[in-house]
C-alpha cells in the first residue's frame, strides 16, 4: 500500500516532467512557426536562409518603402557570395547628330536624294536642311520606329542608307522640281536668264540652249516681282539688305532693288513664303554656278 502510494507519486512526478517538456516543445514550436524558421537544437550552428528568401532584383530590401533588417552580431555571413547583377545594354545606343537644321552641303543634298527615292521627300534635292527635311526625316523616323526627332543621327543614316542606293548625278541635280516653262521668244538670243512665273522656273540660256534650269519664287502681291526685259547691272556675292537686313547671297540685281539671289527661307519653307520682290532661288549649289557664270550686261527676261 505504501509501496503502491510511492509509486503512484512516482508516476505523478514523471508525469508532470513529462508534460512539463511536452509544454515546453509546444512553446518551442509554436515560437519557430510564428518566427517562420526552424528551431535548431542549443549550441548548434544556425542554418542558412533557403535560397528563395534572397531579395530579387525586382524587390530589394527597402525598395517597397520599409527599411531592411539589420542582422545580428551572432549572425554568419554566406559563405557564397552574391552574384553582382550585370548592367543590362541600353537598346539604343547613344547615336551622333550628323545633320540637323541649317546644316548644308553635299550629305545633306545626298540624305534628301535617298529621302525621295523611298517616298519621304517630295521636291528636289537642295542640300540645305531646312522644315521641309526636318519633316521629312521625322516621317523616315516614324516608319521605322525611330524617335522622331527630325534630326539625322547616325542610327537614322545607317538604317537610310541600308535601304536605298547612291544617288545618280540626275537624282542629286535634277533640272528642276517641275518642268521648265517653254522659253518665251526674248530669250531665244544671247546670254538669257529667263524666269517664267507661271511654272516658278529660271533658265540659264546662251544662244536658245538651256544650260541649267532651278526653281524659283517671287513677290507676294503686294511687293510683285516685276515683269519685262532687264539687263543685271550688279553682283554681290555676299549682300544684305539695307532695308530688310536680310541675307541675299549670289545677288544679280536687274531691276533696282531686285534681284536674283539664293533664299535659305525658300530652301526651309518652300512656296509658304514669298519675297519682297526679289526671284529666290533655294538650291545653292546652282546658283552658286549660275552666278560664276553670268555676266553685268546679261539680259533678264521675266514673264508669265
Amino acid at each position: 500500500m505504501i509501496g503502491s502510494s510511492r509509486t503512484g507519486r512516482g508516476h505523478a512526478h514523471t508525469g508532470g516532467r513529462a508534460a512539463g517538456a511536452a509544454s515546453a516543445v509546444a512553446v518551442l514550436a509554436l515560437v519557430a512557426v510564428t518566427a517562420g524558421c526552424k528551431a535548431e537544437p542549443a549550441g548548434s550552428a544556425p542554418a542558412a536562409p533557403p535560397a528563395s528568401s534572397s531579395p530579387t532584383e525586382d524587390a530589394k530590401p527597402g525598395t517597397d518603402g520599409t527599411e531592411s533588417a539589420t542582422p545580428s552580431a551572432s549572425a554568419k555571413p554566406s559563405s557564397t557570395p552574391k552574384a553582382t547583377p550585370k548592367a543590362t545594354p541600353s537598346a539604343d545606343p547613344q547615336a551622333k547628330v550628323l545633320m540637323a537644321t541649317g546644316s548644308q552641303g553635299k550629305q545633306v543634298r545626298e540624305l534628301q536624294a535617298r529621302l525621295r527615292q523611298i517616298g519621304h521627300f517630295d521636291r528636289s534635292p537642295t542640300g540645305y536642311y531646312g522644315s521641309v527635311t526636318v519633316t521629312a526625316v521625322q516621317s523616315f523616323q516614324g516608319k521605322r520606329g525611330l524617335s522622331r526627332t527630325g534630326k539625322t543621327d547616325t542610327v537614322t543614316w545607317q538604317k537610310l542608307l541600308g535601304m536605298t542606293h547612291a544617288p545618280t548625278a540626275a537624282e542629286l541635280n535634277p533640272p528642276t522640281t517641275r518642268p521648265a516653262a517653254k522659253p518665251d521668244k526674248r530669250c531665244m538670243t544671247g546670254r538669257v536668264i529667263c524666269i517664267s512665273k507661271n511654272s516658278r522656273s529660271l533658265s540659264w540660256m546662251i544662244d536658245g540652249r538651256v544650260v541649267s534650269s532651278m526653281d524659283v519664287r517671287f513677290g507676294s502681291q503686294y511687293t510683285p516681282t516685276r515683269e519685262g526685259t532687264f539687263s543685271v547691272y550688279w553682283k554681290s556675292r555676299h549682300h544684305v539688305s539695307s532695308i530688310y537686313h536680310t541675307a541675299m547671297p549670289y545677288a544679280m540685281f536687274f531691276s533696282g532693288g531686285q534681284a536674283v539671289h539664293y533664299s535659305s527661307d525658300f530652301a526651309a519653307r518652300g512656296y509658304s513664303g514669298a519675297s519682297h520682290g526679289c526671284v529666290n532661288v533655294r538650291d545653292e549649289g546652282k546658283i552658286a554656278s549660275l552666278f560664276a557664270q553670268v555676266r553685268n550686261g546679261d539680259k533678264v527676261v521675266v514673264y508669265k
